[in-house]
């Protein structure tokens, strides 16, 4: 397990340093519109020394709104490297839990601000609060966030990576695909003249193709994920399905992928990893991935 982690861990790194060195172009803005999202207003709490037991290295602001839906706040935890004084590449952390549990803490990511990276782990509707599109929205909502106020957090807004595992995994690859998808950008916290794309992408075993689980409908209706996700039998939201997929929308302004997956996995089977690998690779987008031998769901972290 200790060399599984150790593997993935500094192949997400490989990752990171490619998007921290590289002279991206600047993302292209949101068309112009009324934003009809609840936007809130941007104030940073208190900060905590990261991690307490060493020096402060780096520093965390816990629990910062980044938009208000259905009279409650959505937050993000925000780390940054203690003395940077120049805008630094952002490392955004959309956590797992088969879209109906989890949340931002704890952050596997959070170590890289001790890196020289800004790191951001998101809160996002769970499938009880409300169902899909309601989970992407939020995520690109939190990405339009950090490009409205990257001043004040030290993030460079040119460079902005994803990574996320499992459910979290689907989010970021959907964030890496569906670049300028009106129906799937939403209105969460407004900022509509800003973009949700992003410059990288590393995905740990995130579904990519749900009309896969669609063509043995028994098993897909009885799996109560799924059933939450789409508010009801997946048998009848086909169109939904589709829509929630990132391989739909695998095309050559993909942003890079990195995805990882373990070849024991039972519950997101690897050719769901080999689909969006392939349709990236069709398409002409980058995308490297990277099988890990003998692990199972969850087992990179």
């Amino acid at each position: 397990m200790f060399r599984t982690l150790t593997i993935a861990l500094v192949s997400v790194a490989m990752c990171l340093s490619a998007l921290a060195q590289s002279a991206t172009s600047k993302p292209a803005a949101a068309p112009a519109s009324q934003p009809v999202g609840s936007s809130v207003q941007f104030k940073l709490p208190q900060a905590q020394e990261f991690p307490s037991s060493r020096a402060p290295l780096a520093v965390k602001y816990g629990n910062v709104p980044y938009a208000h839906v259905s009279g409650k706040d959505i937050v993000l935890d925000l780390y940054q490297p203690a003395k940077s004084t120049r805008p630094l590449p952002c490392i955004v952390w959309i956590h797992g839990g088969g879209w109906s549990a989890g949340s931002k803490d704890p952050c596997p990511a959070a170590l890289f601000a001790l890196d020289g990276y800004v790191v951001v782990s998101i809160d996002y509707r769970l499938t009880q609060e409300a169902p899909f599109p309601a989970q992407i929205h939020d995520c690109k909502g939190a990405i339009r966030f950090l490009r409205a106020h990257a001043g004040e957090m030290k993030i460079d807004p040119d460079r902005i990576g994803v990574w996320g595992a499992s459910a979290g995994g689907h989010l970021v690859a959907l964030l890496g695909t569906s670049g300028g998808d009106k129906d799937l950008e939403g209105d969460v916290g407004g900022n509509a003249g800003q973009s949700s794309r992003v410059q990288a992408v590393c995905d740990w075993y995130g579904p990519t193709d749900f009309t896969q689980f669609a063509k043995f409908p028994r098993a897909a209706d009885s799996n109560k994920m799924l059933t939450q996700l789409f508010g009801g039998p997946l048998s009848k939201h086909t169109d939904l399905a589709r829509q929630a997929s990132p391989v739909t929308y695998a095309d050559k302004n993909a942003a890079p992928f990195l995805i990882m997956h373990g070849d024991k996995d039972i519950l997101v089977p690897l050719h769901q990893s080999e689909l969006l690998r392939d349709a990236l690779k069709g398409a002409g987008a980058d995308v490297e991935m990277e099988v890990i031998k003998d692990a199972g769901h969850g087992a990179l972290g």
